[in-house]
């Protein structure tokens, strides 16, 4: 930018200026929001016109607490400030009515003349007003509102989910800045689908950002209904197998000729055992002896720790919540057992989840089981009983007795003189208590030291809370406080 603009750091930063009594004007902005970008070319421009105030630019959903004490809550938006307090305020995309309100805190271009028409003349040119012009026109305002708080996250959930086929690539379809993204550009073009891109050399924050979001540290990536399919090789992969085709296919995703008519419609893509596979029989056993092989089955891309696409990594967070213990196979190690199981299933994609033997279906149709509480309902009517997660057992142990204590041995051969001289203050004060032998058990024993926040042994709970270890004991038994401590 132009000017003399300066990006606000922090809250302090800014707190210092504006004490200052100097004349301060404040941008807030946002880098999605078009109306913040042309504005900010306003702002620049008037930087250098009114040389005595300082401008100040803040990304509002990147500094919170300073947009929090401004009430910010829509961009563009702006605060003046004189001696050391709020002068003004000016919501939305008005080039003039900014010029006017700098004039005011800042002093005119040239005395006596009204500062307005002058400064905007430098500060806009006719392009930048009639942008302007035009998004107010087509936003219906000249503002975009934005929730407070609003995260990195959730605006890579938005981007991600503002097409059916969304691609984050270097460049864009027309132009693409790496071979990498050229290739998928040219598949989802041979694939005949719509889609929609972002140019991920455009916004580091999102570039960066994705990363972590999706776990997956290169580009391009490939989303489909708002979930990872891969990058570059995974997608060439899945457009030589026919296996894109079928993804596209069974999530709803249509086709269209090069004139931009629909060529296809999609299907559903769901089935059951058909009686008759063509497969032979030694396959066939195969392959139902690796569906029963566990009551819960997943067929996916990948491992469970390290799924391959974001719609089998679906299929395992829903296990996961639902706490059920499953087996899996990588069908990317396998491609007999890949083509085969989507002709002995008629389904044709993967993830594949079976219950005791039958199929229940893809990602779609597990995660809407979930959420209407059919899942849990057919994993109860099968026998499939939640697995308790460690939190869940160490919960269920320090519950087990009124007064617990997880100790090494047991309270009749204690391993350490500290157990030791826990269980004799219990003994002696006449408290009933219950006991777990942490040597026994080394996922308690690791589990329980996080879970408390108490990194040594041996540890009394009463009633599920932590009391402590031998030294708060023994001095609670020292000043006859731990049989009231025990009873209350």
């Amino acid at each position: 930018m132009g000017g003399s603009v300066k990006d606000v750091q922090s809250k302090k930063e800014l707190d210092g200026l504006v004490q200052s009594g100097v004349p301060v004007v404040l941008h807030f902005w946002a880098s999605w929001c078009e109306a913040s970008k042309h504005m900010d070319e306003v702002f620049s421009h008037l930087s250098t016109d009114f040389p005595h105030a300082h401008f100040l630019r803040v990304e509002a959903e990147e500094q919170p607490e300073i947009s929090e004490a401004y009430s910010v809550s829509a961009v563009p938006f702006f605060v003046f400030t004189k001696d050391g307090k709020i002068a003004d305020k000016l919501e939305g995309a008005d080039p003039s009515s900014l010029a006017n309100k700098v004039a005011k805190v800042a002093g005119s271009v040239n005395p006596g003349e009204p500062a307005a028409p002058a400064s905007l003349g430098m500060a806009a040119g006719p392009t930048i007003l009639e942008t302007i012009k035009e998004l107010a026109k087509e936003n219906g305002s000249s503002q975009v509102k934005i929730e407070a708080g609003v995260t990195l996250k959730k605006r890579l959930q938005q981007l991600i989910e503002s097409n059916p086929i969304m691609l984050f690539m270097k460049g864009n379809p027309e132009e693409p800045k790496c071979g990498f993204s050229q290739k998928v550009v040219d598949i989802l073009k041979e694939e005949k689908v719509k889609f929609g891109s972002f140019d991920i050399l455009s916004d580091n924050e999102v570039r960066e950002g994705l990363k972590k979001y999706s776990n997956w540290p290169t580009f391009p990536q490939l989303y489909c209904k708002g979930e990872l399919l891969g990058g570059c090789d995974i997608a060439i992969s899945m457009h030589e197998s026919g296996e894109l085709k079928e993804v596209f296919r069974d999530h709803g995703i249509d086709t269209f000729d090069s004139a931009g008519a629909k060529v296809t419609e999609a299907g559903s893509g769901k089935g059951g055992i058909s009686a008759s596979t063509g497969l032979s029989a030694t396959l066939t056993t195969r392959l139902e002896s690796l569906i029963h092989s566990s009551p819960v089955m997943l067929f996916m891309k990948g491992k469970p720790d390290e799924p391959k696409c974001g719609f089998s990594r679906k299929v395992v967070d829903i296990l996961a919540q639902e706490k059920v213990e499953f087996e899996s196979f990588d069908i990317l190690s396998d491609d007999e057992v890949r083509q085969g199981l989507k002709v002995h299933s008629n389904w044709s994609s993967y993830p594949q989840l079976y219950i005791k033997g039958e199929l229940i279906g893809g990602s779609d149709i597990v995660l809407e089981m979930q959420k209407s509480g059919e899942l849990k309902r057919v994993l109860a009517e099968k026998g499939i009983v939640q697995k308790d997660t460690l939190e869940d057992r160490l919960k269920k142990l320090i519950s087990s007795s009124p007064v617990m204590l997880f100790m090494k041995g047991t309270p009749d051969t204690p391993k350490c003189g500290f157990s030791s001289k826990v269980v004799n203050a219990l003994t002696e004060d006449g408290v009933s208590f219950g006991s777990f032998d942490i040597l026994t058990d080394e996922e308690v024993r690791q589990g329980l030291k996080v879970f408390s926040n108490w990194p040594t042994f041996p540890q009394l709970y009463y009633k599920g809370e932590l009391i402590g270890g031998c030294d708060i004991i023994t001095e609670l038994k020292n000043n006859g406080e731990l049989k009231s401590t025990l009873t209350e």
